[in-house]
Protein backbone atom coordinates (compact mmCIF):
# COMPACT_ATOMS: atom_id res chain seq x y z
CA UNK A 1 0.00 0.00 0.00
CA UNK A 2 2.83 2.38 0.88
CA UNK A 3 4.68 1.44 -2.30
CA UNK A 4 1.60 2.26 -4.40
CA UNK A 5 1.29 5.71 -2.79
CA UNK A 6 4.92 6.46 -3.55
CA UNK A 7 4.85 4.97 -7.04
CA UNK A 8 1.98 7.10 -8.37
CA UNK A 9 3.58 10.52 -7.58
CA UNK A 10 6.86 9.35 -9.14
CA UNK A 11 5.08 8.40 -12.37
CA UNK A 12 3.30 11.77 -12.44
CA UNK A 13 6.57 13.63 -11.97
CA UNK A 14 8.18 11.69 -14.82
CA UNK A 15 5.26 12.51 -17.13
CA UNK A 16 5.37 16.23 -16.26
CA UNK A 17 9.14 16.37 -16.63
CA UNK A 18 9.07 14.60 -20.00
CA UNK A 19 6.31 16.89 -21.27
CA UNK A 20 8.14 20.06 -20.16
CA UNK A 21 11.39 18.76 -21.59
CA UNK A 22 9.80 18.10 -25.01
CA UNK A 23 8.29 21.61 -25.05
CA UNK A 24 11.65 23.14 -24.13
CA UNK A 25 13.38 21.19 -26.93
CA UNK A 26 10.81 22.30 -29.48
CA UNK A 27 11.14 25.98 -28.46
CA UNK A 28 14.93 25.91 -28.43
CA UNK A 29 15.38 24.48 -31.91
CA UNK A 30 12.60 26.23 -33.85
CA UNK A 31 13.82 29.30 -35.78
CA UNK A 32 11.01 31.79 -35.20
CA UNK A 33 11.20 35.41 -36.39
CA UNK A 34 10.45 38.02 -33.71
CA UNK A 35 10.66 41.71 -33.04
CA UNK A 36 12.85 42.77 -30.16
CA UNK A 37 10.32 45.21 -28.71
CA UNK A 38 9.76 44.37 -25.04
CA UNK A 39 6.75 45.98 -23.39
CA UNK A 40 8.12 48.78 -21.23
CA UNK A 41 5.07 49.93 -19.30
CA UNK A 42 1.85 48.63 -17.76
CA UNK A 43 -0.26 49.70 -20.75
CA UNK A 44 1.04 47.11 -23.23
CA UNK A 45 3.25 49.24 -25.50
CA UNK A 46 6.97 49.69 -26.10
CA UNK A 47 8.35 53.17 -25.44
CA UNK A 48 10.91 54.29 -28.00
CA UNK A 49 12.79 57.59 -27.89
CA UNK A 50 13.54 59.55 -31.06
CA UNK A 51 15.65 62.71 -31.23
CA UNK A 52 13.43 65.52 -32.53
CA UNK A 53 14.74 67.25 -35.65
CA UNK A 54 12.45 69.65 -37.45
CA UNK A 55 14.39 69.68 -40.73
CA UNK A 56 15.83 66.15 -40.85
CA UNK A 57 14.85 62.52 -40.64
CA UNK A 58 15.73 60.59 -37.51
CA UNK A 59 16.28 56.85 -37.88
CA UNK A 60 15.27 54.33 -35.25
CA UNK A 61 16.58 50.78 -35.71
CA UNK A 62 14.12 48.09 -34.64
CA UNK A 63 15.80 44.67 -34.18
CA UNK A 64 14.44 41.52 -35.78
CA UNK A 65 15.78 38.31 -34.28
CA UNK A 66 15.81 34.61 -35.13
CA UNK A 67 15.11 32.53 -32.03
CA UNK A 68 16.30 28.99 -31.39
CA UNK A 69 19.51 27.16 -30.58
CA UNK A 70 20.44 26.48 -34.21
CA UNK A 71 22.04 29.18 -36.32
CA UNK A 72 19.81 30.53 -39.09
CA UNK A 73 20.75 28.57 -42.21
CA UNK A 74 19.02 30.47 -45.01
CA UNK A 75 18.45 33.93 -46.40
CA UNK A 76 15.00 35.26 -45.64
CA UNK A 77 13.10 38.38 -46.61
CA UNK A 78 10.85 39.21 -43.66
CA UNK A 79 7.57 40.93 -44.52
CA UNK A 80 6.52 43.69 -42.12
CA UNK A 81 3.25 45.63 -42.18
CA UNK A 82 1.07 47.98 -40.15
CA UNK A 83 -1.23 46.35 -37.62
CA UNK A 84 -4.03 48.76 -36.67
CA UNK A 85 -6.30 45.90 -35.59
CA UNK A 86 -4.06 44.93 -32.68
CA UNK A 87 -3.88 48.56 -31.59
CA UNK A 88 -7.67 48.78 -31.69
CA UNK A 89 -7.99 45.67 -29.51
CA UNK A 90 -5.40 46.98 -27.04
CA UNK A 91 -7.19 50.32 -26.71
CA UNK A 92 -10.51 48.73 -25.90
CA UNK A 93 -9.07 46.13 -23.52
CA UNK A 94 -7.09 48.75 -21.60
CA UNK A 95 -9.37 51.77 -21.65
CA UNK A 96 -12.86 50.52 -22.54
CA UNK A 97 -14.97 53.57 -23.50
CA UNK A 98 -12.45 56.22 -22.37
CA UNK A 99 -11.48 57.08 -25.94
CA UNK A 100 -9.54 60.12 -24.78
CA UNK A 101 -7.05 57.63 -23.27
CA UNK A 102 -6.71 55.68 -26.51
CA UNK A 103 -3.40 55.38 -28.25
CA UNK A 104 -3.58 56.90 -31.71
CA UNK A 105 -2.00 55.32 -34.77
CA UNK A 106 0.91 57.46 -35.93
CA UNK A 107 0.01 59.33 -39.09
CA UNK A 108 1.87 58.13 -42.19
CA UNK A 109 3.39 61.56 -42.87
CA UNK A 110 5.57 61.14 -39.80
CA UNK A 111 7.38 57.93 -40.74
CA UNK A 112 8.46 55.43 -43.39
CA UNK A 113 9.78 51.88 -43.17
CA UNK A 114 10.61 49.08 -45.65
CA UNK A 115 8.03 46.39 -46.30
CA UNK A 116 10.79 43.75 -46.37
CA UNK A 117 13.83 43.25 -44.14
CA UNK A 118 16.56 40.75 -45.03
CA UNK A 119 18.05 38.33 -42.54
CA UNK A 120 21.05 36.60 -44.09
CA UNK A 121 22.06 32.98 -43.67
CA UNK A 122 24.43 32.56 -40.76
CA UNK A 123 23.03 35.62 -38.98
CA UNK A 124 20.38 35.66 -36.26
CA UNK A 125 19.60 39.38 -36.19
CA UNK A 126 18.83 42.24 -38.53
CA UNK A 127 17.89 45.89 -38.06
CA UNK A 128 14.84 47.49 -39.62
CA UNK A 129 15.29 51.22 -40.21
CA UNK A 130 12.26 53.34 -39.37
CA UNK A 131 12.71 56.92 -40.57
CA UNK A 132 10.81 59.55 -38.60
CA UNK A 133 10.02 63.10 -39.71
CA UNK A 134 8.27 64.61 -36.70
CA UNK A 135 8.00 68.30 -37.49
CA UNK A 136 4.76 69.82 -36.10
CA UNK A 137 3.70 66.60 -34.36
CA UNK A 138 1.16 67.29 -31.61
CA UNK A 139 2.17 65.32 -28.51
CA UNK A 140 -1.20 65.82 -26.83
CA UNK A 141 -1.99 62.56 -28.64
CA UNK A 142 -0.43 59.28 -27.49
CA UNK A 143 1.10 58.20 -30.79
CA UNK A 144 1.81 54.52 -31.49
CA UNK A 145 3.24 52.83 -34.58
CA UNK A 146 1.71 49.30 -34.66
CA UNK A 147 3.70 46.68 -36.60
CA UNK A 148 3.41 42.95 -37.29
CA UNK A 149 5.48 40.26 -38.98
CA UNK A 150 3.52 38.70 -41.83
CA UNK A 151 3.69 35.05 -42.86
CA UNK A 152 6.31 34.18 -45.46
CA UNK A 153 7.45 31.16 -47.48
CA UNK A 154 10.98 31.01 -46.07
CA UNK A 155 10.40 31.72 -42.37
CA UNK A 156 7.95 31.27 -39.51
CA UNK A 157 6.82 34.26 -37.41
CA UNK A 158 6.90 33.69 -33.68
CA UNK A 159 3.50 32.26 -32.68
CA UNK A 160 3.49 34.34 -29.50
CA UNK A 161 1.67 37.61 -30.16
CA UNK A 162 3.96 39.75 -28.03
CA UNK A 163 6.96 38.70 -30.12
CA UNK A 164 5.32 38.90 -33.53
CA UNK A 165 3.84 42.33 -32.82
CA UNK A 166 5.48 45.64 -31.96
CA UNK A 167 3.40 48.53 -30.61
CA UNK A 168 5.90 51.37 -30.58
CA UNK A 169 4.90 54.44 -28.55
CA UNK A 170 6.76 57.36 -30.06
CA UNK A 171 8.51 59.70 -27.62
CA UNK A 172 10.33 62.52 -29.42
CA UNK A 173 12.88 64.22 -27.20
CA UNK A 174 15.08 67.31 -27.18
CA UNK A 175 17.59 68.59 -24.62
CA UNK A 176 14.84 69.84 -22.31
CA UNK A 177 12.04 67.27 -22.51
CA UNK A 178 11.28 64.43 -20.13
CA UNK A 179 9.69 63.79 -16.76
CA UNK A 180 10.53 66.49 -14.23
CA UNK A 181 10.45 66.17 -10.48
CA UNK A 182 7.58 68.41 -9.40
CA UNK A 183 7.97 68.29 -5.63
CA UNK A 184 9.19 71.91 -5.54
CA UNK A 185 6.39 73.27 -7.72
CA UNK A 186 3.29 74.39 -5.81
CA UNK A 187 -0.20 75.03 -7.14
CA UNK A 188 -2.68 76.99 -5.01
CA UNK A 189 -6.21 78.19 -5.65
CA UNK A 190 -6.53 81.96 -5.75
CA UNK A 191 -7.88 83.19 -2.41
CA UNK A 192 -6.63 80.09 -0.59
CA UNK A 193 -2.90 80.81 -0.63
CA UNK A 194 -2.55 79.84 3.04
CA UNK A 195 -3.99 76.37 2.46
CA UNK A 196 -1.86 73.30 1.72
CA UNK A 197 -0.72 73.57 -1.92
CA UNK A 198 -1.23 70.92 -4.59
CA UNK A 199 2.06 69.18 -5.44
CA UNK A 200 2.62 66.58 -8.17
CA UNK A 201 5.62 64.32 -7.67
CA UNK A 202 6.21 64.17 -11.43
CA UNK A 203 5.39 66.51 -14.30
CA UNK A 204 5.79 65.17 -17.80
CA UNK A 205 6.88 67.49 -20.58
CA UNK A 206 6.55 66.99 -24.33
CA UNK A 207 8.48 68.18 -27.38
CA UNK A 208 7.28 71.09 -29.49
CA UNK A 209 10.52 71.80 -31.37
CA UNK A 210 14.28 71.63 -30.73
CA UNK A 211 14.18 74.35 -28.04
CA UNK A 212 10.58 74.22 -26.79
CA UNK A 213 8.55 71.86 -24.64
CA UNK A 214 5.05 71.96 -23.22
CA UNK A 215 3.47 70.62 -20.08
CA UNK A 216 -0.02 70.92 -18.66
CA UNK A 217 -0.83 73.82 -16.33
CA UNK A 218 -0.98 73.33 -12.58
CA UNK A 219 -2.10 69.85 -11.55
CA UNK A 220 -3.61 68.96 -14.95
CA UNK A 221 -2.11 65.89 -16.63
CA UNK A 222 -2.75 63.26 -19.33
CA UNK A 223 -5.80 61.98 -17.46
CA UNK A 224 -7.83 65.11 -18.17
CA UNK A 225 -10.11 64.74 -21.17
CA UNK A 226 -9.72 68.43 -21.98
CA UNK A 227 -5.95 68.57 -21.39
CA UNK A 228 -5.42 70.12 -24.83
CA UNK A 229 -6.85 73.40 -23.51
CA UNK A 230 -4.16 73.80 -20.84
CA UNK A 231 -0.80 73.56 -22.59
CA UNK A 232 1.96 75.75 -21.15
CA UNK A 233 4.97 76.25 -23.42
CA UNK A 234 8.54 76.69 -22.16
CA UNK A 235 11.08 77.99 -24.69
CA UNK A 236 14.79 77.78 -23.81
CA UNK A 237 17.11 80.38 -25.31
CA UNK A 238 20.34 78.41 -24.85
CA UNK A 239 21.78 81.04 -22.48
CA UNK A 240 19.89 80.32 -19.27
CA UNK A 241 16.60 82.03 -20.07
CA UNK A 242 13.17 80.38 -20.25
CA UNK A 243 10.04 82.00 -21.66
CA UNK A 244 6.63 80.66 -20.61
CA UNK A 245 3.55 81.17 -22.78
CA UNK A 246 0.16 79.70 -23.69
CA UNK A 247 -1.86 79.85 -26.91
CA UNK A 248 -5.36 79.49 -25.44
CA UNK A 249 -6.73 82.90 -24.37
CA UNK A 250 -9.56 81.28 -22.42
CA UNK A 251 -7.18 79.97 -19.75
CA UNK A 252 -6.14 83.60 -19.02
CA UNK A 253 -2.51 82.64 -18.67
CA UNK A 254 -0.24 85.22 -17.07
CA UNK A 255 3.49 85.13 -16.21
CA UNK A 256 4.47 86.99 -13.04
CA UNK A 257 8.26 86.54 -13.09
CA UNK A 258 11.01 85.82 -15.59
CA UNK A 259 12.18 82.22 -15.28
CA UNK A 260 15.67 80.86 -15.83
CA UNK A 261 17.40 77.51 -16.03
CA UNK A 262 20.71 75.97 -15.05
CA UNK A 263 22.46 72.73 -16.05
CA UNK A 264 24.80 70.90 -13.68
CA UNK A 265 26.62 67.60 -14.15
CA UNK A 266 27.97 65.00 -11.74
CA UNK A 267 29.61 61.62 -12.27
CA UNK A 268 28.09 58.63 -10.49
CA UNK A 269 30.05 57.53 -7.41
CA UNK A 270 29.48 53.80 -7.96
CA UNK A 271 29.45 53.73 -11.76
CA UNK A 272 32.17 56.16 -12.90
CA UNK A 273 31.10 55.96 -16.56
CA UNK A 274 27.60 57.28 -15.74
CA UNK A 275 27.01 61.03 -15.96
CA UNK A 276 24.08 62.64 -14.15
CA UNK A 277 22.89 65.81 -15.87
CA UNK A 278 20.44 68.01 -13.96
CA UNK A 279 18.34 70.69 -15.66
CA UNK A 280 16.66 73.02 -13.15
CA UNK A 281 14.01 75.56 -14.13
CA UNK A 282 14.00 78.33 -11.52
CA UNK A 283 11.59 81.15 -10.61
CA UNK A 284 8.50 79.60 -12.16
CA UNK A 285 5.60 81.93 -11.36
CA UNK A 286 2.42 82.00 -13.41
CA UNK A 287 -1.33 81.93 -13.01
CA UNK A 288 -4.17 80.50 -15.08
CA UNK A 289 -7.88 79.82 -15.05
CA UNK A 290 -9.37 76.33 -15.11
CA UNK A 291 -12.58 77.19 -16.94
CA UNK A 292 -13.85 73.69 -17.79
CA UNK A 293 -13.66 71.65 -14.57
CA UNK A 294 -16.88 73.18 -13.23
CA UNK A 295 -19.38 74.36 -15.88
CA UNK A 296 -19.75 78.15 -16.02
CA UNK A 297 -17.24 78.64 -13.18
CA UNK A 298 -13.65 79.87 -13.58
CA UNK A 299 -11.25 78.50 -10.96
CA UNK A 300 -8.06 80.55 -10.79
CA UNK A 301 -4.73 79.03 -9.77
CA UNK A 302 -1.27 80.34 -8.99
CA UNK A 303 1.76 78.14 -9.73
CA UNK A 304 5.23 78.84 -8.35
CA UNK A 305 8.50 77.09 -7.59
CA UNK A 306 10.98 75.06 -9.64
CA UNK A 307 11.30 71.88 -11.68
CA UNK A 308 14.24 69.47 -11.97
CA UNK A 309 14.94 67.07 -14.83
CA UNK A 310 17.61 64.38 -14.40
CA UNK A 311 19.19 62.55 -17.31
CA UNK A 312 21.62 59.68 -16.92
CA UNK A 313 24.16 59.33 -19.72
CA UNK A 314 26.43 56.36 -20.31
CA UNK A 315 29.66 58.04 -21.42
CA UNK A 316 31.03 54.74 -22.75
CA UNK A 317 28.64 55.05 -25.69
CA UNK A 318 29.94 57.50 -28.33
CA UNK A 319 26.53 58.38 -29.83
CA UNK A 320 25.02 61.00 -27.52
CA UNK A 321 21.43 60.04 -28.40
CA UNK A 322 22.14 56.43 -27.43
CA UNK A 323 23.87 57.42 -24.18
CA UNK A 324 20.65 58.32 -22.41
CA UNK A 325 19.34 55.68 -20.00
CA UNK A 326 15.59 56.15 -20.12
Amino acid sequence: MIMNKLFIPIILLLIIFTSCNDEWTEEQFENYISFKAPITNSEGVTDIYVRYKSEEETTYQLPLIVSGSKTNSQNAMINVALDPDTLEVLNYERFQTREDFYYKELESKYYSFPSEVEIKAGENTSLMNIDFTLRDIDMVEKWVLPLTILDGPSYTPNPRKNYRKALLRINPFNDYSGTYSGTALKTVMEGYEDETPIVNSEIKSYVVDENTIFFYAGNIDEDRQDRRNYKVYASFDGNGGVTFSADNPEMEFQVNKSASYTITEQMDELRPYLLHRYLTINNIDYQFSDYTMVPNVDINYKVSGSLILERQLNTQIPDEDQQIEW
